[in-house]
């Protein structure tokens, strides 16, 4: 496994990072056996970064993850959000900032997580962001509670915002750099780069576009996204590599960017993405990819409050 910095955070974190989502089941039924296994061979096989958030399963995800880290913790960085807490119930304020550390403490049974972050930031008011939120969360990392702070979103340009106004120690970003999308790089990698602070990318897959069952239902993307990215799944066969592998050594190859998220939930899971980044991918492959989402590529859709 390979690590790298995050940011300036002295966190030497691994480039392949555990998204904790589907310890939730937000992605279907899972087992306590299975989880724990999952846990278990992360760790096994390097994986020291978890991210999750009290939106995932409802609490669930932090309370398995709390489980399944039993004995572990000293292990491994440990990533949590606050503000998002359901599908359509946000509260960014302060207190809440602060009643919600506590309450992610006792899910996750530790005394500290390394990292604290305002979740989906888009659904609240910048400016609320910017003058109580983030000032919030430097309370909280003060107080000890957490080592480091940041904020995540789908749009980068309101993340690219805060990120100049606050001082951060890291921002993610989900669904704006993989196969079809590479515009973070437009506006928030330069900007965080220049300053100092980490990045993490999430949905190497596009949520799902990029693998083999295709994108879900609920999907946000437009129709020819898809098909494109049905039509990536079915080059990558064509040249017998798995499309999830390829997907997800590009964004590793990533030059700045600290560590990628992947949701996993199951040992197979895991291994599956230990060996995906493990795998070069050839230029021509790669170049063939970009002439084929070449006509959507960098399509976007509306978050929140843009």
């Amino acid at each position: 496994m390979e690590y790298r910095l995050l940011g300036k955070t002295a966190l030497r974190v691994s480039v392949l990072g555990f998204g904790a989502s589907p310890l939730g089941d937000e992605f279907g039924k899972t087992t306590a056996e299975e989880r724990q296994r999952a846990v278990d061979t992360a760790i096994d096989r390097g994986i020291n970064y978890f991210d999750t958030s009290p939106f995932y399963g409802r609490t669930l995800s932090e309370e398995r993850l709390g489980q399944a880290l039993a004995g572990k913790r000293q292990r491994v960085f440990l990533a949590t959000k606050c503000g998002r807490y359901d599908l359509d119930r946000f509260d960014f304020s302060a207190q809440r900032v602060f009643t919600s550390i506590d309450e992610s403490l006792r899910r996750l049974r530790t005394d500290h997580v390394d990292v604290l972050q305002a979740h989906d930031i888009e659904f609240g008011d910048q400016r609320q962001i910017i003058e109580e939120t983030v000032p919030a969360l430097l309370n909280v990392k003060e107080s000890g509670k957490a080592r480091f702070i940041g904020v995540t979103g789908y749009p980068p340009r309101r993340l690219a915002e805060v990120a100049a106004a606050r001082p951060l120690d890291l921002v993610l970003s989900y669904c704006h750099y993989n196969l079809l999308v590479t515009d973070m790089d437009e506006l928030l990698t330069p900007l965080v780069r220049e300053k100092g602070i980490g990045l993490v990318n999430a949905s190497p897959l596009h949520m799902r576009i990029l693998t083999e069952t295709g994108a879900p239902a609920w999907h946000p993307a437009p129709e020819s996204v898809k098909q494109a990215g049905a039509a990536v799944v079915r080059l990558c066969r064509e040249h017998g590599r798995d499309p999830a592998a390829v997907a997800l050594r590009f964004c590793i190859e990533h030059p700045y960017v600290a560590t990628t998220l992947v949701g996993m939930a199951s040992p197979a899971e895991v291994e599956a993405n230990v060996r995906g980044i493990e795998q070069p991918v050839d230029a021509g492959l790669l170049e063939e990819i970009a002439r084929l989402v070449e006509p959507v590529k960098n399509t976007t859709w509306e978050s929140g409050h843009e």
